[in-house]
């Protein structure tokens, strides 16, 4: 890292640019990559499909609890159709009491069945319940083989291909992928430059800057200092700053060298 230098009643430090959101897209479960949808460079939307996992075992157990809960389904209904029986014939006896022609023992024996049947409709429509939350279980499990870009922004690195398992842990021996491409919000980049202790109090939250990147020197970018961070290092020296960056620039690209000029005093802006 150069040394500070003072231009004309301000000083400058040095840096990178850096991106404030990025992250390496994998899968929550473990499965065998079939298709990869973006390449390095391609900017993709939230929600925008990255990759496809074998879904052969997803798609069966889905198939398995959809039977499943078909089956649950006809067995209450069929359980209701006894209570509709059995409420009819308790109705008859309990006419047939009145005219003395059925006994007691048959009108307690009609009630008890319809309370049986009615706790085997109550099991039943339990059964269907326990049955769908299975099923919508099983589609998010499915879901979860189609692997999709958490925000907006540009694929940097591809570290997998089709045929390789990928797994939200590493198994071991290199043979599994835990990242499926590397992805960078490029609205959220910002510049992070190692400011010498000797100037840190000249600088403050609010304070506007100007940037040049080393690899376009004659191209000014105007930009707002963001906070100073809590920690210092000793070995350099320096405190590290955040920098917002104010102008947009397709040329502003992520670990770019960057150098940041700061005015003399809070009044002065660069020009």
């Amino acid at each position: 890292m150069p040394a500070p230098t003072i231009q004309a009643a301000g000083f400058s430090a040095s840096g990178f640019v850096v991106a404030r959101r990025k992250a390496t897209v994998s899968a929550q479960i473990t499965g065998q990559i079939v298709r990869i949808e973006v390449e390095e460079g391609e900017r993709v939307a939230a929600g925008d499909v990255i990759a496809r996992l074998d879904t052969q075992a997803a798609d069966a157990e889905v198939a398995r609890m959809t039977a499943e809960l078909a089956a649950a389904r006809a067995d209450r209904a069929a359980a209701d159709s006894q209570i509709d029986e059995a409420e009819r014939a308790l109705a008859r006896t309990q006419a047939l009491i009145e005219r003395a022609f059925a006994t007691e023992a048959l009108l307690i024996e009609r009630r008890t069945r319809l309370a049986r049947l009615r706790a085997e409709s109550r099991q039943a429509d339990a059964r269907v319940q326990a049955t769908k939350a299975g099923l919508a279980t099983a589609r998010v499990r499915r879901d979860q083989h189609i692997i999709r870009a958490p925000f907006a922004g540009v694929v940097v690195e591809k570290n997998a291909q089709p045929g390789e398992i990928i797994s939200p842990v590493s198994a071991g021996g290199g043979f599994t992928r835990t990242g499926i491409c590397t992805l960078i919000d490029m609205a959220s980049l910002e510049l992070e430059v190692d400011v010498n202790e000797s100037f840190i109090a000249r600088v403050h939250p609010g304070q506007r800057v100007r940037a040049k990147l080393n690899a376009y020197p004659d191209t000014p970018i105007a930009g707002r200092v963001v906070a100073k961070l809590a920690t210092a290092d000793r070995n350099k020296a320096t405190v590290r700053t955040r920098i917002a960056i104010l102008d947009e620039d397709e040329n502003i690209l992520p670990e770019m060298a960057v150098t940041v000029f700061f005015p003399a005093t809070r009044d002065d802006t660069p020009g």
